[in-house]
């Protein structure tokens, strides 16, 4: 039936009425939902975009406040998990984003940074290098560091927000990896693949490196593919469905014919996209049954670890710890429970759970810049409860997520050190004692 339902919206634009229908208005989406928390407004609820949804399927005009509505949702899924229905709503708000963006009349100067983002920069290796090597030079220089501490007084106003959530380079990048294969460590259990991302390879390629390393000390042999490319997340929630599909067919080419376990990406936002490939794909004759295997293959890297025999053999790590899930890991790929088994594998490590760890952070894709005022105002509630844990270590398994929680340490956390699960992981397989 959902495949049914995604070739309708192929079809189309907007939400099918099929899923539209499936909302019965009972309202236990309104807590899980960051917006209305913030707000305490109806139509910036699920309950109250769902029914915005419905008036403009059923002829209503496409309005600036719809649009404002739609635009502010931070597309969490947070009401899925909460919803007894099983509304799907992440899939309704990105097919009220496509037909959004059908209506858009965006002024020139924003049309040209929106083609240049989405059309050139995300999609060129070329171009992430080069933006990279600038993005180094501006830290070199100390002027990140100086508009830094501008903006946290108030002195850039909203420019000041926006560079402390500036990612930082990470030369080498980790395109110089693309295409190449990593041996397992001792016997060889399992033969992988790995999404690198598009600008993970310059601002987390550490990330990648540790990823790479402890995939390899659990017996993977790790394969990156040289013709992988961005997953299209970013698209598919900008309403780019079309340019989606066309980075997952690429993505698919690159990777299908491998003959893979598994296919793994530590970054969840990115991880489900990449598991729904199916269903973006279900009126494409060609890709379809394709699409499909690609996405049964699909692991976050806490998730598939956590489902083999995990390598023992990790020295301590004395920190407390407290996790943040991503969004799209707990409440768009139901993985909850592998990042914590694994923080609780490691010696040394104490955990604390952080009340509300699976409301978001505010970070949300772009959210964090486009809806910035909102970010801000969700990442220091976020903060207080970071805060009441004690934890001198907050992990998380997103990048996205990682730079929001950074820029929110810095603004109102206690020197906490961020880290993805995976770093944390390495890190006490590097202490490991030696034979």
């Amino acid at each position: 039936m959902a495949d049914s339902i995604a070739v309708s919206e192929q079809n189309g634009l907007g939400p099918s009425q099929f899923d539209l229908d499936k909302c019965v208005h009972c309202g236990l989406c309104l807590n899980a939902c960051p917006t209305y928390r913030e707000l305490g407004l109806e139509m910036d609820s699920p309950r109250g975009r769902v029914y915005q949804m419905v008036q403009v399927a059923n002829g209503a005009p496409v309005t600036e406040s719809y649009r404002e509505h739609i635009d502010l949702c931070l597309a969490c899924r947070g009401c899925e998990s909460a919803c007894p229905s099983g509304v799907p709503y992440g899939r309704m708000v990105e097919a009220a984003r496509a037909e959004l963006e059908s209506h858009a009349r965006r002024g020139w100067f924003t049309r040209r940074v929106r083609r240049f983002v989405f059309e050139r920069l995300l999609v060129s290796r070329r171009l992430l290098a080069t933006s990279g090597a600038l993005l180094y030079l501006f830290e070199a220089s100390g002027l990140k560091a100086l508009m830094r501490a501008m903006g946290s007084m108030r002195m850039l106003g909203g420019l000041g927000d926006l560079v402390q959530l500036a990612p930082s380079a990470e030369p080498p990048f980790f395109f110089s990896q693309l295409g190449r294969t990593f041996p397992a460590e001792g016997e060889r259990r399992h033969r992988v693949a790995l999404m690198a991302g598009c600008i993970a390879n310059v601002s987390f390629a550490r990330l990648n490196e540790a990823t790479v390393r402890v995939l390899q000390r659990n017996g993977c042999e790790v394969v990156v593919p040289a013709g992988q490319g961005c997953c299209g997340a970013l698209h598919l929630h900008s309403g780019l469905r079309e340019d989606a599909r066309n980075l997952a067919r690429r993505n698919i080419d690159a990777v299908l014919a491998g003959n893979f376990d598994a296919v793994i990406t530590n970054a969840a936002g990115c991880g489900s996209t990449l598991k729904e490939y199916g269903e973006l794909l279900a009126g494409d004759p060609e890709y379809s049954a394709k699409a499909h295997r690609f996405s049964g293959l699909m692991r976050d890297v806490t998730e598939f670890l956590g489902g083999i025999e995990l390598n023992p053999r990790m020295g301590r790590v004395d920190a407390t710890v407290t996790y943040q899930d991503s969004c799209h890991l707990a409440h768009g790929q139901r993985v909850r429970k592998p990042p914590r088994q694994l923080l609780a594998s490691i010696p040394g490590l104490t955990f604390r759970e952080m009340p509300g760890s699976d409301l978001c952070c505010g970070s949300a894709g772009i959210y964090n810049v486009v809806q910035n005022e909102m970010s801000m105002q969700i990442l220091a509630g976020k903060m207080k409860a970071v805060n009441g844990t004690g934890a001198n270590v907050i992990a998380t398994a997103n990048p996205g997520c990682l730079l929001q929680l950074q820029a929110g340490v810095r603004l109102h956390g206690s020197r906490q050190r961020v880290m993805h699960v995976i770093e944390i992981l390495d890190l006490a397989y590097k202490n490991a004692p030696k034979d």
